[in-house]
């Protein structure tokens, strides 16, 4: 199964599944086009942006659980 880390780079979560994208922008993080986003960790970039890194850590690992979970059953 597929799970994020905070050293995680926004790039490297995004590779993980693209769709993740809609959780960023949800928080207003509008860097998943911006060049830092190849070298920044979620968890700096949540430190940027005044948002709990916990917090949208475990979305984005739910969100990729239910779409591998998803894709297992087709």
């Amino acid at each position: 199964m597929k799970q994020a880390t905070k050293q995680n780079t926004i790039g490297e979560i995004l590779e993980m599944n693209s769709e993740v994208a809609a959780l960023f922008l949800g928080h207003g993080m509008f860097c998943i086009s911006c060049p830092s986003a190849q070298n920044e960790s979620l968890e700096e970039a949540c430190m940027v942006h005044n948002i709990d890194a916990d917090e949208l850590l475990d979305l984005i690992n739910k969100f990729l659980a239910a779409e591998e979970d998803e894709s297992e059953d087709k």
